[in-house]
């Protein structure tokens, strides 16, 4: 299995994913909470956003904006579970486990991570 940041460089290949990145107001929400609220954060939405084997809104389920996980679940394609399949190769219609729930919110972290230490060069 490929390391997280080949994954997300393989991401960053994509206009679409490429083109989320954090704003100002990101970094304060940031800043403000800590960082280890911002991964209880992101392990709370994974875990009732897109854990569960069967979503009613799958592909709605995450907003583009509102929360800085948001907009790192768009840009690592984590947002629904067809793009988990899709980039991931975690199949849809099957209950996350927790190395899978694990494995989402370390790659939503450390791309969280990469723009806080983009953003302060």
């Amino acid at each position: 299995m490929k390391n997280y940041q080949d994954i997300l460089d393989s991401l960053n290949k994509s206009k679409f994913r490429a083109s989320f990145h954090l704003k100002q107001s990101d970094f304060d929400y940031i800043e403000k909470k800590g960082i280890d609220t911002i991964k209880v954060h992101a392990t709370d939405f994974i875990t009732k956003r897109l854990a569960p084997s069967q979503i009613p809104n799958d592909g709605k389920q995450t907003p583009t904006k509102g929360h800085p996980v948001f907009i790192a679940q768009h840009a690592t394609a984590t947002c629904c579970r067809g793009c988990l399949e899709k980039w991931h190769k975690i199949p849809k219609n099957k209950e996350l486990n927790q190395y899978e729930v694990d494995f989402v919110v370390n790659l939503i972290m450390l791309w969280i991570e990469n723009q806080i230490s983009n953003y302060k060069k």
